[in-house]
């Protein structure tokens, strides 16, 4: 949805309010140049992790059974 910067001024909170509720971005036009208001994308936790190298990637029975000698220093 496009609206000028006085429609904007004059409605803000409803359009803010129906920008949240509906995901759909307004642009605002302004001395020719248009800006943008759209929501912030907002992940799950486990979207947000950071991938870590080095990591053993395995079911935990499957730890049990593996050969640890290499790792284990008395």
């Amino acid at each position: 949805m496009r609206v000028s910067a006085s429609h904007l001024r004059s409605d803000i909170y409803r359009l803010l309010d129906e920008v949240l509720q509906t995901g759909v971005p307004i642009e605002i036009e302004r001395k020719g140049k248009r800006l943008r208001i759209s929501p912030a994308a907002v992940g799950t936790r486990l979207s947000r992790l950071v991938r870590r190298d080095g990591y053993i990637r395995a079911r935990p029975e499957e730890l049990i059974h593996m050969d640890w000698s290499r790792e284990w220093k008395p």
